[in-house]
């Protein structure tokens, strides 16, 4: 049906399409408790039966929907070539009104028109698809999906514009339904992507309801058939060249493709036949995780400035699980430079889960397995390690400064400590830090791209640290030069890791004063106006006030 759709030159009707892959979905994760009891043992996939879906209870839901949105939305409204904002709020009104408030915020499943009209429940992406399909039905082809990494809306009007609200985020967002998204955008909120998000084509909407099937049964075990027809409609979609623009659905595939191959889950011989179907040579060997997690680094980059986060915490996470550390810090360490350009929020809970995850667990857990070995190779020996791991904290703290919030209470400074504790002096001292608080955007450092900095990864690698043997005829002060330039660099844009600079570089690391200085800074960082300076604050008691301390247990 999709790759008939692909072939088509008509729009894709997205009302159809998700009753169908919800009613798969729902089908295949929604059995009876009795049924699940077999195999909860195996941990990693269940198989199921494949679903029939009748095209008479397809139809009957698909011509709900359609009443539903006619009989709701005033003739009046639908006038004019393109949809105003008045129309968009009414169908999102439409939406809302339909929906139980018996169910929980991020429970899975709740995203397809079928869940919609099979139990009046939707998520927040949910909701937003539900308002597009409905717009679509009622005539008006202006309104599409905007999809941040965490949020969806809508934009309409002529070139799309027009932004809407349509749905909510967290609790009590309710009444922004109608509203512009522009204040979001100014409130440098990572929620809102810096006003970069992925504005879809009606086949674009079409690959975001595949991106956002859920194959999960229970936190530990996925059903095999939802994950490959996921997995065979994503490719369909790649293959067509509808993912280019679209970095999360490239990552969402990436993380697919690893996982069915290791859950030895594998395509069934018959998916050359998909192969052929989607008009590509089945002797072209498709990219494999590790290349479209390059992709999607390359998309985020090429359209929307490098301002989506997610593509390097796929790539850092694919790096880690294959024990690539080098690699590994390096992914963190970008996905650093691109949230320090953002600031803090409550609504970046998702975000600041993943950044949590990464610095507080994965970091401590590799750093204790490399510091117990003697490899000569150990990260710990290696200076551009190091200097990932500054880029990656400086992105934090950058983050930090100037939200209303902190985010390195002392749950977070004791890990990161601990961790620059790991690399001996020598090590640090061949790191070049540059400070540049004053400066929002880098200068010294350009974003390269992925090749650029693989053959710079292998040109330093092949370079002697601090060795000028074959350049004897060069003066003292061309071989100093020379020393200098071959030392990894890393610009510090944050006040607070700009402040830690002679600590990092001590030959005895003073563990207790770099620990204060990071949780007292963002303690003392709370009270005041997200404009002050935070460098005022420097040279003042380090020591944690009472106030502060109970703020940060708080937390």
């Amino acid at each position: 049906m999709f790759e008939e759709q692909l072939r088509s030159n008509k729009e894709p009707d997205l009302a159809l399409f998700s009753i169908i892959v919800g009613a798969v979905e729902n089908n295949l994760t929604n059995v009876k408790n009795s049924d699940k009891d077999v195999s909860l043992s195996a941990n990693k996939f269940i198989k199921m039966k494949f679903p029939s879906v009748e095209w008479e209870e397809v139809k009957t839901l698909y011509d709900r929907f359609v009443s539903l949105m006619k009989s709701g939305v005033d003739a009046k409204l639908l006038g004019g070539e393109v949809a105003t904002r008045d129309l968009v709020k009414r169908v999102a009104d439409v939406v809302w009104n339909s929906l139980t408030r018996s169910y929980y915020k991020d429970r899975a499943h709740l995203q397809s028109i079928y869940s919609f009209l099979k139990g009046n429940k939707l998520d927040c992406f949910g909701v937003a698809f539900a308002v597009t399909a409905g717009c679509q039905v009622l005539g008006k082809q202006d309104v599409h999906l905007a999809l941040s990494e965490d949020h969806a809306w809508v934009v309409f009007g002529k070139d799309g514009m027009n932004t809407a609200e349509v749905t909510w985020h967290g609790k009590g967002n309710e009444d922004k339904r109608g509203r512009s998204v522009g204040e979001g955008v100014l409130a440098r909120s990572w929620l809102y992507v810096a006003g970069k998000p992925v504005v879809c084509t009606r086949v674009m909407e079409l690959a975001a309801l595949v991106s956002s099937i859920n194959p999960t049964l229970t936190p530990t075990i996925d059903v095999h058939e939802v994950a490959q027809m996921q997995h065979r409609l994503l490719w369909l979609l790649y293959d067509k060249g509808h993912l280019d623009a679209y970095p999360m659905a490239l990552g969402n595939l990436g993380d697919l493709d690893e996982y069915m191959k290791i859950s030895n889950c594998a395509e069934e011989p018959d998916s050359s036949n998909v192969k052929n179907e989607a008009g590509t040579n089945p002797s072209t060997p498709r990219p494999d995780s590790a290349a479209l997690y390059v992709q999607a680094i390359r998309s985020s980059r090429t359209h929307y400035e490098d301002r989506h986060v997610y593509p390097y915490t796929f790539q850092g996470g694919y790096y880690h699980r294959y024990k690539m550390y080098k690699e590994a810090f390096h992914a963190w360490a970008c996905a650093g430079d691109v949230i320090r350009h953002y600031n803090y929020s409550r609504d970046d809970e998702e975000i600041y889960k993943e950044f949590s995850e990464i610095a507080n667990e994965l970091i401590p857990q590799l750093m204790k397995a490399e510091s117990s070995g003697h490899s000569a190779r150990s990260i710990l020996k290696d200076p551009e390690c190091f200097a990932s791991l500054l880029r990656f904290y400086d992105g934090i703290c950058k983050w930090e400064e100037g939200s209303q919030t902190p985010i390195l209470h002392i749950g977070w400074a004791k890990p990161l400590v601990s961790t620059i504790s790991k690399f001996d002096a020598e090590v640090r001292a061949q790191v070049n830090i540059i400070c540049s608080p004053d400066n929002g955007e880098p200068t010294d450092e350009p974003q390269k791209s992925e090749d650029s900095n693989q053959k710079e990864d292998k040109k330093i690698d092949n370079d002697s640290w601090n060795n000028n043997t074959e350049n004897a005829e060069l003066s003292v002060r061309e071989q100093l030069t020379a020393a200098v330039n071959s030392r990894p660099r890393v610009t510090l844009y944050s006040h607070k890791m700009a402040a830690l600079k002679p600590l990092l570089l001590a030959e005895r690391l003073n563990t207790h004063a770099l620990q204060l200085q990071l949780t007292a800074q963002s303690q003392l960082q709370r009270p005041q106006p997200p404009a002050k300076r935070r460098e005022d604050d420097e040279h003042t008691s380090q020591a944690p006030t009472a106030r502060a301390k109970r703020a940060r247990r708080e937390r």
